[in-house]
């Protein structure tokens, strides 16, 4: 399953650095959770979280970041601003990248919902 994880956070990566982020490192981790991508974009530090479903049948999978999972990344970017002072000053945002199943053909869609939730 991390195989699978790995991969989508490589496509998501590459995919958001021709969108035009810069990204500053993959899979921050603190003791209460993760954060999947950390990237700049202009003058904003961005929080990404990359989230994939291959089954039309269950929930979103930007729905799958639910309240309690927000909160896990923000305590994890709060622990990350704090080991990195350089970003304290900088506006953030927490965006969402999801990889959906598509309503037909092959392939999945990639959506990205900036500014996904607030702190």
């Amino acid at each position: 399953m991390k195989f699978l994880g790995n991969n989508y956070e490589t496509r998501a990566s590459l995919w958001l650095q021709e969108q035009g982020l810069e990204l500053l490192t993959r899979n921050f981790r603190s003791k209460g959770g993760e954060i999947d991508l950390i990237a700049l974009h202009a003058n904003t530090l961005v929080f990404i979280e990359v989230r994939a479903r291959n089954n039309g049948h269950y929930a979103s999978a930007a729905a799958s970041v639910d309240r309690r999972k927000q909160q896990r990344l923000l305590r994890t970017a709060q622990f990350f601003l704090q080991r990195h002072p350089q970003w304290q000053k900088m506006p953030c945002r927490f965006d969402v990248l999801t990889f959906e199943p598509p309503q037909s053909g092959s392939g999945q869609a990639i959506r990205w919902i900036r500014s996904a939730f607030t702190a």
